[in-house]
């Protein structure tokens, strides 16, 4: 028996049960687990970042099945990756490279499209399925032709420069940069012409209210966060933004 974690863009809409209902169908001993349907619709660069921030909590073998596809129905490819511990279900758009990659790919095939699925719903027609018989046991080979992966995110990350790569739902600022051991402030610059000095503090608790500041996230990345508050209503960042985060002493 195979673990399902899916994601996907789909928010509180009947596509999400509909999926579900085709996996099960097919493989009513498949355990299928939530990640999440809050990705803001079309965003693809932000699921991707929640599956690759993701993916490693699981055990070994889940299959991942991903859909953010703005493009459904057009030339890009549906895909399935087996990596070295997992497998990952989606779109060719860039939604599933980045935590595939990280894992280790090692073998990618195009899904086979039955006549009939339709052009505005693959994640039913034909991710579902394709999900269930990789539940069953089926090898990836089965469900369609070798293929190479053609859209290959990856977020921008140069030195000390990184990018916004989410807005949470607590409206806090993440980003894909790693905090620097012992520093107590950041200058951040950005590229939207955004340049002001924040402390880090290492919780919320520690945190005076009402003033921006910088924490570690749970990804382990910086974030730009407000006490009890949302920093993405104080600051113009949004997702996608170029950012530049420097440890610097203290103003006087």
């Amino acid at each position: 028996m195979r673990l399902v974690a899916f994601l996907s863009d789909f928010g509180f809409s009947v596509y999400v049960g509909v999926v579900k209902g085709v996996i099960l169908s097919l493989c009513p001993s498949t355990r299928i687990v939530d990640l999440t349907h809050a990705v803001t619709p079309f965003a693809v660069r932000e699921g991707a970042w929640y599956l690759l921030t993701s993916y490693s909590y699981f055990p070994e073998g889940t299959i991942f099945l991903a859909v953010v596809d703005p493009g459904v129905g057009g030339p890009r490819q549906p895909l399935a990756i087996r990596t070295q511990r997992y497998y990952f279900v989606g779109p060719d758009n860039g939604l599933l490279f980045p935590a595939a990659e990280e894992d280790g790919i090692e073998e990618v095939v195009a899904l086979w499209r039955h006549r009939g699925a339709s052009r505005t719903f693959e994640a039913r027609d034909v991710f579902a399925p394709a999900v269930a018989r990789l539940a069953k046991g089926e090898p990836l080979a089965s469900l369609g032709h070798p293929t190479t992966i053609e859209v290959r995110l990856r977020f921008h990350r140069q030195g000390r420069e990184g990018e916004v790569v989410v807005i949470d739902s607590f409206g806090n600022v993440i980003t894909n940069l790693p905090p620097l051991p012992g520093a107590g402030y950041y200058q951040l610059r950005s590229a939207t012409g955004i340049e002001m000095t924040l402390p880090f503090y290492p919780t919320y608790a520690e945190a005076p209210r009402e003033k921006l500041f910088l924490t570690t996230g749970s990804a382990g990345t910086l974030e730009i966060a407000l006490r009890e508050g949302r920093a993405a209503d104080l600051l113009p960042l949004p997702p996608g933004t170029i950012v530049e985060l420097v440890a610097t002493n203290p103003l006087p």
